[in-house]
């Protein structure tokens, strides 16, 4: 049982791998398929896609197209009740998809003002009130989460679960462009980054070089450094 799984350019692609994530980090098989967000060549790439016109997609193995992160994410979790997709408790379950679900409709002052980039750690970036209100309820469901699950540390809800995928790129984020967070946050931002999965995937995408490049922002940046190993 083999999906396909369609997904943009690495190294910017916040959705993108998210969807990744979703199978690499609970063990679904895959096939991966580059579609061309900066070529021009998107709606040609994505044509037998449609309806489904974004990244990630998903088909299944049956055919069936499955757009859209958070359907992915639940069809997944359908077809695969083993693989701990959600947390297994009813109550952590329940906050998980709350959680996943206001990423996906939420948060438009952080994903305008910083888009994913995982090449660079900017310094000295102020964000604008608006992301630093979108920083505050990122940090007040991260707490809620945590004190519902009992997880002082690591994973929101203990074991790795798909609220740490949907926030995956979020982390990105905040360590991308020196975010102000907690301490506690600011560690879960880069365990979930130090993981061997994400590291792969950040790899993958040093591959590939653009001139100019996306998003460059007028201010001084280090490299993004080798990740510490994680547990998560």
């Amino acid at each position: 049982m083999t999906y396909d799984l369609y997904i943009g350019d690495r190294l910017f692609s916040s959705w993108s791998l998210r969807g990744w994530l979703m199978l690499e980090k609970f063990g679904i098989p895959y096939r991966t398929h580059m579609i061309g967000l900066y070529s021009g060549t998107m709606a040609q790439d994505m044509a037998a896609l449609a309806p489904a016109r974004l990244v990630p997609t998903l088909r299944l193995p049956d055919g069936t197209v499955v757009g859209e992160s958070l359907a992915m994410a639940e069809t997944l979790a359908e077809r695969h009740p083993k693989a701990g997709l959600w947390p297994a408790a009813p109550a952590a379950r329940a906050t998980a998809r709350w959680l996943c679900a206001e990423m996906v409709a939420g948060f438009t002052a952080l994903r305008s003002e910083c888009p994913m980039q995982l090449a660079r750690r900017y310094r000295g970036f102020s964000p604008a009130p608006d992301t630093r209100i979108d920083l505050a309820r990122i940090e007040t469901l991260w707490a809620h989460a945590r004190r519902l699950s009992g997880a002082s540390s690591g994973p929101l809800f203990g074991a790795h679960s798909l609220a740490d995928v949907f926030y995956t790129p979020v982390a990105a984020r905040i360590v991308g462009y020196g975010l102000p967070v907690s301490d506690e946050n600011r560690a879960y931002c880069e365990m979930l980054l130090g993981d061997p999965a994400v590291e792969a995937w950040r790899q993958e995408a040093q591959k590939v070089t653009y001139d100019p490049f996306p998003y460059e922002l007028n201010l001084p940046f280090a490299p993004w450094p080798s990740p510490v190993a994680s547990s998560c």
